[in-house]
């Protein structure tokens, strides 16, 4: 490990609810984030959007492409005949069986990638993809079809939600999850990079969202073997009624906030020569040296 590593520190979710959004902005001021994922598909997002825009400038703002939370921005007959997404297991089974209907899913795509732009008034500093479903076969291509013909390509980095196995045994903890993420993202950095799209080395952040657990052991093991680009997700906000409508994940927020504002955090990252960086800033900089070396 590098001495002073950059690690990237996501919060997914905003626009989800009220109370989420704003525990993310708190955390956002704190500088205890380095990026930020947006769902667009909500009614929350056109306000929270432009709060998200006006304080989050020191952090890349991203788009969390959705299709299994919520109702969609288009017209979707066949992948969503009564109005709401299909639960993640459905659209797992579709994906793996060739049987997603991609006219629908790339105009959902464009949909929320507008609607995204429309708001923040730029393109989006990455993506990602809700329940990682940005990782699988068709979506996958479609969503980097979709941020080529909008020219990101040098721009935006990509999530890639498969850690190395070596890495995902030494960290233990909540290995189940990232073993199946992984399983589910075969091949899928090597098409990003091939698209000329960065894509994070390293990622952890993988939760059995169980109130019980003390989060912060948790947060600690994620920091053990990180990648080159290593990110780590989180979920962090309060919990309102409205997240309890939408979401099972309610009270692990409110403790994931505490812990990055806590001084645990910073704690953690100094002992282990490691500082909290921005992934877009990270390849900005990487262009620079190489420039400067020419």
């Amino acid at each position: 490990m590098v001495d002073n590593q950059i690690v990237a520190v996501c919060a997914d979710d905003y626009s989800l609810s009220y109370g989420v959004s704003a525990g993310i902005l708190e955390a956002l001021d704190a500088g205890r984030l380095t990026a930020v994922s947006a769902l667009v598909n909500g009614s929350r997002w056109s306000a929270m959007g432009l709060e998200l825009s006006r304080r989050g400038r020191n952090a890349d703002i991203g788009l969390h492409f959705n299709l299994t939370l919520g109702r969609p921005l288009s017209s979707m007959p066949q992948f969503a005949p009564n109005g709401e997404f299909p639960p993640l297991s459905k659209v797992v089974q579709m994906a793996f069986g060739r049987r997603l209907p991609m006219d629908e899913i790339r105009t959902e795509i464009d949909r929320q990638f507008d609607r995204f732009e429309a708001v923040i008034d730029r393109p989006p500093d990455h993506v990602d993809g809700h329940q990682h479903i940005h990782v699988l076969p068709g979506i996958r291509t479609a969503l980097l079809d979709a941020m080529e013909a909008r020219k990101l390509g040098g721009r935006a980095w990509v999530r890639d939600a498969g850690d190395g196995l070596h890495r995902i045994l030494l960290r233990g903890i909540n290995a189940r999850k990232a073993l199946s993420a992984l399983s589910l993202a075969g091949g899928f950095r090597r098409e990003v990079r091939q698209r000329g799209f960065g894509v994070n080395d390293g990622f952890a952040g993988f939760s059995n969202f169980h109130p019980s657990f003390d989060y912060a052991k948790i947060f600690q093991s994620y920091l053990r073997a990180p990648g080159s680009r290593h990110l780590i997700m989180c979920h962090p906000g309060h919990v309102d009624e409205e997240l309890r409508r939408l979401d099972p994940v309610t009270i692990t927020r409110e403790q994931e906030l505490a812990f990055l504002l806590s001084t645990r955090l910073p704690e953690m990252l100094e002992k282990r020569g490691l500082r909290l960086g921005r992934l877009s800033q990270a390849d900005r900089n990487l262009s620079a040296e190489q420039t400067a070396a020419q």
